[in-house]
């Protein structure tokens, strides 16, 4: 079995649990991301919620990405990271007041607006400030993205969007509004998708779409076809960078586009999670009488992914070279779901030996919290070693 190249000499001194970076690895998805989405009208926002850390926000804002954000914070974030105002979205189906105010003040790109009470919001506070604020509709194209019903998005019963049925009131309130411009269409029909039959199916979903527009007169200058391509978190060390080529090759190949048309994509899993691993060193070995435990100083605290979605992340003993044995690895939290593996095949492990959790660097560090009054984890990156 092929592990990851850790400089496990140099873990040493640290304290663990601590979330490493491999710059390398993000180095190289970005030159492939960017390889496979040059397209003149292709635009590429990064998820930002996928991980706000600052040196890879900066990373990427330097690398000429936008931004996705999804509230205030992050909208802060990315703009101190060095992300221009103009290249940044803002989603979300709850956004607050001073967050909608802040946006405008900032003058960012757009606005992917969820429903109508949000419409009028939003043109309430743009006319106080005196300003047309430029929004995208959320379509709910009832699309299934055959992934995780947690983050499943595009089907009639999910929260977000705009049903079908009700696009055609949206554009009328927006046409008859006062500090509202409608510049776009805005789809997101979930996360982690890797068939990419899916995508076609949204691109057809799309096209429909524009064509019933275009029948009565409606045509905008923008498509933002969301994000939503995922990873291999079972290889990470043969498959390190998710499928570009095969994901922009199907807009390319399916989706229709009407004259000078601006495609946005808004990546986040693909970009970063293949770079993270969560470094945790063994507290104990436990026999049970039917299983044997490796309990671990990390928990659902810094990775809350295993006990939320009961999501896969490969793991590998990296202190050990021995026969390969059978654990249930698990955290030290007061949670029966703190559990990162069952029956994970692991070289000997012995107490002081660490573990990588990898594929950690998508909704990991940036979803860690305090539960149990615990330390948030801090980043080491690969080329500070």
């Amino acid at each position: 079995m092929i592990k990851g190249t850790f400089p496990i000499d140099k873990f040493d001194g640290l304290r663990t649990p601590f979330y490493y970076y491999d710059c390398d690895v993000i180095h190289k998805t970005v030159e492939e991301l960017r390889r496979w989405s040059q397209q003149p009208n292709y635009h590429i926002h990064y998820a930002v919620k996928a991980n706000a850390n600052n040196r890879i926000l900066k990373f990427l804002s330097s690398k000429g990405l936008g931004a996705d954000c999804v509230s205030g914070g992050e909208i802060e974030a990315a703009i101190n990271a060095g992300f221009k105002p103009s290249e940044i979205v803002f989603a979300g189906v709850g956004k607050a007041d001073w967050e909608i105010e802040l946006a405008l003040e900032k003058g960012i790109f757009c606005f992917n607006v969820e429903s109508l009470p949000e419409l009028e919001v939003i043109n309430t506070l743009a006319a106080k400030h005196n300003k047309k604020a430029p929004v995208a509709i959320r379509v709910n194209p009832d699309v299934d993205a055959h992934t995780h019903s947690y983050i499943t998005t595009g089907l009639k019963e999910n929260k977000f969007g705009f049903n079908l049925s009700q696009i055609d009131e949206a554009i009328a309130f927006i046409q008859q509004s006062g500090n509202l411009q409608l510049i776009g269409l805005h789809f997101h029909i979930g996360s982690q998708i890797t068939d990419m039959t899916v995508f076609q199916h949204l691109c057809i979903s799309i096209n429909e779409i524009q064509e019933s527009l275009a029948q009565k007169g409606v045509t905008v200058e923008h498509i933002n076809v969301g994000g939503g391509l995922g990873i291999n978190y079972h290889h990470p060390n043969h498959i390190p960078i998710a499928d570009f080529e095969g994901y922009f090759k199907v807009f390319g190949l399916y989706l229709k586009l009407r004259p000078e048309q601006q495609v946005h994509f808004e990546l986040g899993r693909a970009v970063v999670a293949q770079c993270g691993s969560l470094i945790t060193e063994v507290l104990y070995v436990k026999q049970g009488e039917t299983k044997r435990f490796v309990i671990t100083d990390a928990g659902m605290t810094e990775l809350i992914r295993p006990a939320l979605y009961d999501a896969y992340h490969h793991i590998e003993n990296i202190s050990s070279e021995a026969e390969m044995e059978l654990y249930d690895v698990a955290g030290p939290i007061c949670e029966s779901s703190d559990v990162f593996g069952k029956d994970v095949l692991l070289n000997r492990t012995n107490r002081g030996d660490k573990l990588a959790i990898r594929s950690a660097g998508a909704y990991g560090e940036v979803m860690a919290s305090r539960y149990n009054l615990r330390q948030l984890p801090y980043a080491v990156f690969s080329d500070d070693l």
